[in-house]
């Protein structure tokens, strides 16, 4: 609950947290901020999330959104 939520959130300097939503969507992120971390020192890794990254951009722009 909110007490878990506050043992996370209000980590004192020096002890960096990475904290992601539960289920798949937190899975992905999770993932995807390790990628992110691996491709500071790999290059070719670095243009696939780049990629990644552009591809999940251009498919937001292309969503439409049916106002009622």
């Amino acid at each position: 609950g909110v007490d878990s939520l506050h043992s996370i959130v209000q980590m004192p300097k020096g002890i960096p947290v990475a904290t992601f939503a539960i289920g798949a969507a937190g899975a992905a992120n999770a993932a995807l901020f390790a990628v992110a971390m691996l491709a500071t020192g790999d290059a070719a890794l670095l243009d696939k999330l780049q990629a990644f990254r552009h591809r999940q951009t251009e498919a937001a722009r292309a969503m439409t959104l049916e106002l009622k």
